[in-house]
């Protein structure tokens, strides 16, 4: 397979990456964190390119990245009061929620009863994410290697594993986002990152 680098600050790169997502192949882009690499969440066929480019195992779940909070309800069996007002308050940005998964996703999207959303805030992410609808996405690296900040970088690990990376610059790396499970009476905080605890109860009035 042959691996191509365009810059992502164009429209016919983001109709070129929209053309090939549509036709269930998998293209890298730059998010507010990392590079991530991105198949349509709503094709199992997609989602398992995603496994085998990445050498990632099958028994971990795959987030999902939206680019408008109203796309909540695609990807969510329900939704809680929790995750609305935490959407709302922190979204785009560093904030991933844990919710049940809608039956209508992929069983091999997330081997659980439930699936991890973010908004990303970066404008090329939310430009194609807009446009594509939920991408299954994770970090655009060999499964265990180090994360790409660069299209370089990802060129490097996935180069004959994916046909199309969108050049956006670097990323600024740092810290993953903080992960909150959304399905009980009250937030339980997976993984720490950006958003606090205190931040999360004020916005909760805890």
């Amino acid at each position: 397979m042959k691996t191509e680098i365009l810059s992502a600050n164009n429209e016919p790169s983001i109709s070129q990456a929209l053309s090939r997502l549509q036709d269930d192949e998998l293209v890298a882009y730059p998010t507010d964190t990392v590079y991530g690499v991105g198949a349509l969440a709503f094709s199992q066929n997609a989602i398992q390119q995603l496994f085998i480019a990445k050498m990632r195992p099958d028994n971990k779940a795959i987030p999902i990245l939206l680019g408008d909070p109203d796309e909540l309800q695609r990807v969510a069996a329900h939704l809680s009061g929790i995750a609305r007002r935490l959407a709302k308050q922190f979204w785009p940005g560093p904030l991933t929620l844990v919710i049940a998964k809608h039956p209508d996703l992929p069983q091999n999207i997330s081997p659980f009863a439930t699936i991890g959303v973010r908004m990303p805030n970066h404008p090329i992410a939310l430009e194609l994410l807009r446009r594509s609808g939920p991408l299954a996405t994770t970090s655009a690296n060999i499964s265990g290697q180090t994360n790409a900040i660069t299209a370089q970088q990802v060129y490097d690990q996935l180069v004959g594993r994916i046909p199309l990376i969108l050049d956006g610059g670097e990323t600024p790396g740092g810290n993953p986002s903080t992960v909150v499970e959304c399905t009980g009476p009250s937030p339980i905080i997976l993984r720490p990152g950006p958003i606090t605890q205190e931040q999360i109860h004020e916005v909760l009035g805890e």
